[in-house]
């Protein structure tokens, strides 16, 4: 009697991350610098991208510990027309990444406003990396890198300068949110090949 053969190998968990932050601060560029990493350099004339009118999502696969992963990666408007809009993605991720723009002051200023959108939307058990993109421009600085550190040390989460333009610390970004999105593993999904646009996350009844 034929054997069984191997098992099916197991479909990879499904992660949704969210981009967030205000208009032009970079998300679509670090989000194109990660997910395609062979493209032009983001920011160069040959990739200036228009602002995110509504929403964008891209998937990048990932191996972490052996483990297949597929990132499902949200690029949400920044603009307060959008603001709705955006936050109503928020809903079911297990991760965000929050951006601003260390050469404009007002959207470092809105970061706290984002970050109750989110612990509104998603629970304040999600994870969430803080990101001050654009540090190729440092002649043009306006916030300093201890005020995002501060801010990110206030609500206990990672912070990293970035450089979409000059490919810094993206990779590394994911990567450490990745890694606390499956150490935890509360409320990833195994990938069953949709899109869901509907999803919710349950909150445990002692969450703060």
């Amino acid at each position: 009697m034929a054997g069984l053969g191997p098992a099916a190998e197991p479909r990879p968990l499904l992660v949704k991350i969210v981009m967030a932050g205000e208009s032009c601060v970079g998300k679509t560029s670090i989000v194109r610098r990660y997910t395609e990493p062979d493209s032009p350099a983001a920011g160069s004339p040959a990739t200036s991208y228009m602002a995110t009118i509504g929403i964008d999502f891209k998937v990048k696969p990932v191996m972490f510990n052996d483990t297949r992963v597929k990132l499902q990666i949200w690029d949400t408007a920044g603009q307060e027309r959008f603001h709705t809009l955006s936050t109503s993605y928020f809903r079911g991720a297990q991760g965000f990444v929050l951006v601003y723009d260390i050469t404009n002051l007002k959207s470092f200023q809105s970061i706290t406003i984002w970050i109750n959108d989110i612990y509104e939307k998603a629970g304040d058990e999600v994870d969430v990396i803080l990101l001050g993109n654009k540090c190729d421009k440092e002649s043009e600085r306006v916030v300093p890198k201890q005020k995002g550190e501060k801010l990110a040390w206030e609500y206990g989460m990672p912070f990293f300068e970035t450089s979409a333009k000059e490919n810094v610390n993206i990779e590394h970004a994911f990567s450490v949110l990745t890694k606390e999105i499956l150490e935890k593993k509360s409320g990833v999904l195994h990938d069953l090949d949709v899109v869901s646009l509907n999803e919710t996350k349950k909150r445990t009844c002692c969450a703060f």
